[in-house]
Order: structure tokens, then sequence, then C-alpha cells
């Protein structure tokens, strides 16, 4: 192989205004743009085809790397492999490398926040970025196509054995739903956290607290009726029995979501102006509340009690950045009236209401669906869900009356 090309031939070659091409042997040879650029070629022959190739760009690829290059062609055809179709090949797994590279936990982590926190209650997203946080710091800045089970297990078992197992399961489930996005994404092959959750201890699951006793019912909302605390306070829980909310849903009310005259109060699927823990439904999903005749006695009495603004129960201080109670001030009330955390939660008023009414719904008649529609819960069944969009609304009026006037009546018989 004659070689014909010299690097001091190489500088001196010169624009001519038309295309030029210098061999130097071997198939490589220069082509001179007519606007002066030197570009690298290789011409060739595979599976009977004239062919070429671009080997790179005078001087950033010097004559000797060219020549290089061309060898390594030379030996791909010797062994029945195009050349240019190697080098694709190898660009595209090149730009895969730098991708996968590129695409670490913590990047992959927080795209994946971003895709669901729509779907989640202010509070469940900041729950799930507490728990992001926590393994970006543990191992964020692995590319996730090289996570592995042992990276996440090294954190999680520890956790679990110092017993936080309910903070430990969160967090395998978390990473199990950031590999699973990863894996559908095409960021990695499989998910490192997938079945994780068996080397940990089982998670003990205790019903939250709840006074259930027909009696005991009684004797709570007597004492909250005799409560000394804020308006907000007060009225809020007088209020939650009659409606069976979640209580985020009740404390972020305002005054534009009632019609007291209808006896009706539309909670809406979000409320993204609402302070830190959010608002709206947990479910995303406009929801009807009717409003009984105690209940809307009471909305009457709180709003003649000259609370100015928005809100239907604004926090007593003005020295906080929310503006609506908290529910630790439920916690806090509750646990003032004699009942500790034991007894009673906030969530307990919803249970009350689900127990006794799935107990009663025989004898007062009523459709166990319309129990759920009131309490808010999605449709387990996704099939159903799509085609039964009832809102059992009138039945959910009667229901509410009934429920309140069984209310009144635990009052009353209590001593």
């Amino acid at each position: 192989m004659l070689a014909k090309l010299t690097d001091a031939r190489l500088r001196g070659l010169k624009a001519s205004g038309k295309t030029q091409k210098i061999a130097d042997g071997g198939g490589l040879y220069i082509e001179l743009t007519p606007q002066g650029a030197k570009l690298w070629r290789l011409a060739y022959r595979f599976d009977g085809k004239q062919k070429k190739m671009a080997l790179g760009k005078y001087p950033e690829v010097s004559l000797a790397e060219a020549r290089n290059r061309r060898d390594a062609a030379k030996a791909l055809l010797a062994e029945g492999k195009d050349p240019a179709t190697e080098k694709k090949r190898a660009k595209v797994e090149a730009e895969k490398a730098a991708i996968a590279e590129a695409m670490t936990f913590e990047r992959v982590a927080y795209e994946w926040l971003d895709v669901q926190k729509e779907t989640w209650a202010a509070s469940n997203f900041k729950k799930k970025l507490r728990l992001v946080e926590t393994l970006v710091r543990a191992f964020g800045q692995k590319p996730i196509s090289e996570l592995m089970p042992v990276d996440i297990a090294t954190i999680i078992k520890p956790i679990d054995a110092c017993g936080k197992t309910v903070t430990a399961h969160a967090l395998a489930q978390t990473a199990s739903q950031v590999c699973r996005f990863a894996r559908a994404s095409g960021y990695c092959m499989f998910n490192a956290a997938d079945g994780l959750t068996s080397v940990l201890r089982p998670i003990k699951s205790k019903p939250r607290a709840a006074l259930l006793d027909p009696a005991d019912i009684g004797r709570m909302l007597r004492a909250i009726d005799n409560y000394n605390g804020s308006i907000s306070v007060i009225f809020a829980l007088k209020i939650m029995p009659y409606v069976a909310l979640r209580s985020v849903e009740l404390r972020g009310a305002r005054w534009t979501e009632l019609d007291l005259d209808n006896g009706l109060w539309t909670v809406p699927a979000t409320r993204a102006e609402n302070p830190k823990d959010g608002g709206g439904m947990k479910t995303r999903i406009e929801h009807e509340v009717p409003l009984s005749r105690q209940a809307v006695e009471l909305f009457r009495q709180l709003k003649a009690c000259c609370l100015s603004g928005e809100w239907c129960f604004p926090s007593p201080k003005s020295d906080t950045k929310e503006p609506i109670i908290t529910s630790e001030g439920f916690r806090k009330a509750l646990f003032a009236m004699g009942f500790s955390k034991d007894d009673m939660c906030i969530h307990g008023f919803r249970s009350i209401f689900s127990t006794h009414l799935n107990e009663k719904k025989q004898e007062w008649g009523y459709d166990p669906d319309a129990i759920e529609r009131q309490l808010a819960h999605k449709e387990d069944n996704k099939v159903r869900a799509v085609y039964d969009r009832s809102t059992y609304l009138e039945p959910r009026k009667r229901l509410m009356q009934q429920w309140a006037d069984y209310l009144d009546q635990l009052r009353a018989a209590a001593s």
C-alpha cells in the first residue's frame, strides 16, 4: 500500500471552488470541499456494493489517526462486517451508555415524583418526597441501571432492625415504584427493589382508635359540647360527626363551598392554593356532602360568630403561616376532654360512621354503596368503577339526616 499523503501536503491543500479527492491508499482519501473543509473518507466494497464512510475531519483527526481508523475498518471487513453499520451501532451503544450514566436514581426519582404528584393529595406528596429524599441521600448518584437489591437492602434493613418497620416498608415500596417507572421508561432492565419487602419484618396492622360503643359515643358528643377552646376547633369537632369527612377535607372548608339553604356542601377535588397539608378530596374527585338540619344549624351558628374571611375554620393564631386549624388542634382538644390516642383519633369519627351504618344498613334499609359513596371511598373493582358513576345523592340525603338524629339520641341518652 503506497501512502500518497503527508502532513505537509495536507496543510498545503487549498480550496479551488469545487470538491477535490486526494487518495492516501487502501481506500482512504481526503475530500476537500469548495469551502476548504478537509474530510476523511474511506471507500470500500461490502456485499458486492461500493460504499463509503466518514472517518472525521482534518486536522481534528490526524493523518496517523485516519490511517488507524482505516485499518480498523479493514479488519471488520475481514470479519465479514460492514464498518459503517458497526460504527452506527457503536454510536448508539455509546449514547445509551451516556444516558444510563446520566439517569441516576436521584434524577429518575424526581422525574417519577413530577409525573405522579397530580394524583396525590399534597400531604401524601410530602410524605413521598421525604421517602425519596432518604433514598437519594443513600444512593441517589448511582445510575439506576446499576442499582442492585443489596444497595436498597443495606438502607432498609437497619431501619427495620431498630423498630421502624413501617418506615422500612414505605422506603422499599417507594424504591420499587421508582424502579418500576425507570424500567417502563427504558432507563434500566429490571426492578432492583422488587420483592425486597420479604426481607423485612411484617407490619403489624392496628386499627385506628375509635369509640364504637354507643354509650361512649354519646359521652364524647357531650364532652365536645362542653369543650372550651377556640371557636374554629369547637365547631369543627361538633360538625365532624355529622359529615364523615377526612380531617383535611373538613378543616379546609370555605364558605363558598357551602349551600346552606339547600343543605349541600360540595368539597372540590383539589384546593390548589390551600395551606401546607393540602385540601380537597383525597380521591381527587369532587364530593357532594348532604348536610343534615343539625349540620346546617351548626354552620349558621359558626357564621354568626363574627368570623371574617373565606375559611370556615380559620386558625386562631395570627402568627401562623397556615390559615386554617391543624389536625394537631383536634388531637389536643380530644386529649383535653380526657380521650387518649388509644381511645379516639380524628379518623375515628369516620370509623364510627362506617361501623354503625354498616351494622344498621338492613334495619335502616340503605344500599352499602351509598355508605361507601358518603365516605368517598374509591371503587376497588376498576371495571365496575367505570360503569357505576352514581353518587347516590338522594338516598345519602336521607341517610345523613337519619344518622344525625341517631347521634342526637346517643347524646341525649348519655349520662
